[in-house]
């Protein structure tokens, strides 16, 4: 129970990786509030935390609308009190597709939503952050990072490296007020973020490569899973990682390096 007192709040928190961090934050004694765009998902989150003997609340907001995440935000430190750990999750694929045919209008969409709403998220929590410390996880990606192989997919990769320069911004400027600030990008993990992403004509963008043993080096090619990532971020949320900051951390099994 090594985050016993502490208050989490999980974006993104009704499915995947978010889902998954909700569940391994309370399990280690975290009040955890969970949020999602998707109510029903997010309440399902929070009732399994409850039936684990854990204590959670279900926000439902688009990380992207001001209004929406003041509202939570203040229904979060309302309830709970106070916020220790702040983990940004919520994101979109968006639409992949050659830039000649990507939409002005979908790439706003993506940068809203990855972009918008990271900063929205730290913007209105920071200050409750400032009052004691904390930590802040943010979930990239290995593409934009790492790897810039997947077809089509610029507005995605333009927000999973703004993640990371945003990260590594802000672990100096905040450093000083005992606030770490760190991300975790994945490679190819077990979800359902492909239901958010619309790719067109592939075949102009992608570089085909075959890799006989798969590309995923460590897991002859398997898929990671969420709760492998759900680990990374206890540990960067604990005081375990108390000299981390500024740091992206690759959960890929060497993908990325192979791509």
């Amino acid at each position: 129970m090594e985050l016993k007192g502490k208050i989490a709040l999980v974006t993104g928190a009704g499915s995947g990786i978010g889902k998954a961090a909700a569940l391994r934050l309370a399990a280690e004694g975290a009040r955890v509030a969970a949020l999602s765009r998707t109510a029903d998902e997010v309440e399902k989150t929070c009732a399994e935390i409850k039936a684990a003997g854990g204590e959670s609340i279900a926000l439902t907001a688009d990380t992207s609308d001001e209004a929406q995440m003041r509202s939570v935000v203040a229904k979060l430190t309302d309830t709970f009190g106070g916020l220790d750990i702040v983990v940004a999750n919520a994101g979109i694929n968006g639409v992949w597709a050659p830039i000649d045919d990507l939409k002005p209008e979908e790439w706003d969409k993506t940068i809203a939503v990855n972009l918008r709403g990271t900063y929205l998220t730290l913007h209105l929590t920071v200050p409750h952050l400032k009052r004691h410390g904390g930590s802040i996880i943010v979930v990239s990606s290995i593409n934009g990072t790492r790897t810039f192989t997947t077809p089509g997919a610029t507005a995605y990769t333009a927000t999973k490296a703004g993640q990371v320069a945003m990260v590594q911004q802000l672990a100096l400027e905040l450093g000083r007020h005992g606030i770490r600030v760190n991300a975790v990008c994945p490679g190819e993990i077990e979800t359902n973020i492909g239901a958010n992403t619309d790719s067109r004509h592939p075949e102009e963008t992608e570089v085909p490569v075959i890799w006989p043993q798969g590309d995923i080096p460590i897991a002859a090619g398997k898929a990671g899973k969420s709760e492998d990532v759900a680990e990374t971020i206890l540990f960067l949320a604990s005081e375990r990682a108390r000299h981390i900051t500024g740091t992206p951390i690759w959960i890929d099994g060497g993908q990325g390096l192979l791509r």
